[in-house]
């Protein structure tokens, strides 16, 4: 399950940026997922529909996952409401579910890949909104490890699965908008070679 810890919470910039962010990051997430589609299984996307409210790199405007700087990619993932597949009103809470996601590029998780969370994630209060739409919700902030995300340079969209059961079969599915730099194939090498000094030092 989830750690509670409240002293996580995202800075000034990210308060004010986030209610503007979660509407580009949909209109143009779901843009790029549309030209996507044809290239989607429908087995993949019946049993993990896109129904989970995400933010990749909170604290970060344009969801820059940047190869060299960075050593895991940070998701929030907010409560969510939805019709699920029975035509029923669905929420999703992520403070109350179990902690199984991936996340990465939409090829690397259909592969039944992509990155882990390191650890069980930290509650944090996500501030979105203004005047009387303004709302203050708990989210669930996981790290996950970038050299597992699969993701590359030619990635505009990563993609979060949650996985209902352990059989990791169905679940539901959430995306955000990113700007991938670096060489996520240089930084493989790097690993690569850092283990094996490591394996020879010892």
């Amino acid at each position: 399950m989830v750690d509670t810890d409240h002293s996580s919470t995202p800075d000034k910039s990210t308060t004010r940026h986030i209610g503007r962010r979660r509407f580009l990051g949909g209109a143009v997430g779901a843009a790029s997922a549309a030209i996507a589609l044809p290239a989607i299984t429908g087995v993949a996307a019946a049993h993990f529909p896109a129904e989970l409210d995400i933010d990749v790199q909170p604290d970060n405007e344009d969801n820059y996952v940047d190869f060299n700087k960075h050593d895991h990619v940070s998701v929030a993932v907010l409560p969510s409401t939805f019709l699920n597949s029975e035509g029923k009103r669905e929420t999703f809470d992520p403070t109350e579910q179990d902690v199984r996601y991936r996340f990465g590029s939409r090829s690397a998780l259909d592969d039944g890949e992509g990155a882990r969370p390191a650890g069980n994630g930290k509650v944090t209060k996500i501030h979105s909104g203004h005047g009387n739409d303004a709302e203050s919700v708990n989210a669930v902030a996981l790290q996950f490890p970038i050299n597992s995300t699969g993701l590359d340079n030619e990635n505009d969209v990563a993609w979060l699965y949650w996985e209902r059961d352990e059989s990791g079969e169905h679940g539901y599915a959430g995306f955000d908008t990113v700007t991938v730099v670096g060489n996520p194939v240089a930084q493989d090498l790097l690993a690569f070679f850092r283990n094996l000094l490591q394996n020879f030092s010892r």
